[in-house]
């Protein structure tokens, strides 16, 4: 025979986190991330095609030192996503603070982005170098990717970085562009005053002889 177990008193439910919000509410996060300044990127790759795509993205994290793996967080409708994927290789162009025009440009989506701009295809790049537009740029493989909402998280193994010395980066935050010479140069405080010499403390008066007057003026 086998034993039936009697079902046991359901014990009281914590309350939710959402308690008294809807469902269908959802936070409006762009606000937020506006506020949290960072570079520019141009995330390239060569589509299946042999056709560059390439777009603008902001969305870029490290992951890990070992393996060299960073983060790209990209709309997962777009044609740039979709090729990145089939073809497992990708470029990351950091911009220069002089390459707003290019950030312009590869958000645009315009269907002649590349005839627009100087680029090239060093062997074994993951994708088009924005070489003229860029502070550093570096090349990797996809390794796995996680789509999440609208958005795919594109983990990318960083095979090759190259870096220019003679160029400072393009800063975007609060849906404004910024250079970093200028938001470097902000003067700092004032330098501390030197310090005042010390006063040397008044001579002691010598102490009166005995039988001296001291005659008021």
């Amino acid at each position: 025979m086998t034993a039936t177990s009697q079902p046991s008193p359901s014990a009281p439910s914590a309350p939710s986190a959402r308690a008294g919000l809807s469902d269908a509410a959802e936070a409006d996060i762009r606000p937020l991330m506006s506020a949290f300044p960072s570079g520019v990127s141009v995330i390239t790759t060569i589509g299946p095609d042999s056709e560059p795509r390439g777009m603008t993205c902001s969305s870029l994290a490290s992951v890990a030192l070992s393996p060299p793996t960073v983060v790209l967080c990209l709309r997962t409708a777009s044609p740039t996503v979709q090729a990145v994927l089939e073809t497992g290789h990708v470029a990351v162009n950091l911009l220069h603070e002089n390459a707003r025009p290019v950030s312009d440009l590869f958000a645009s989506g315009a269907a002649d982005r590349f005839e627009r701009v100087e680029w090239r295809l060093p062997l074994g790049a993951g994708g088009p170098h924005l070489a003229e537009s860029s502070h550093a740029v570096a090349d990797g493989e996809v390794t796995q990717a996680v789509e999440f909402g609208d958005h795919t998280a594109v983990f990318v193994r960083i095979t090759r970085v190259s870096l220019r010395e003679d160029a400072e980066p393009l800063l975007y935050g609060k849906r404004r562009y910024a250079r970093w010479t200028d938001a470097t140069a902000v003067p700092g405080p004032p330098a501390a005053a030197p310090p005042l010499p010390a006063i040397p403390a008044p001579l002691a008066a010598p102490p009166a002889k005995e039988g001296a007057a001291r005659v008021r003026p």
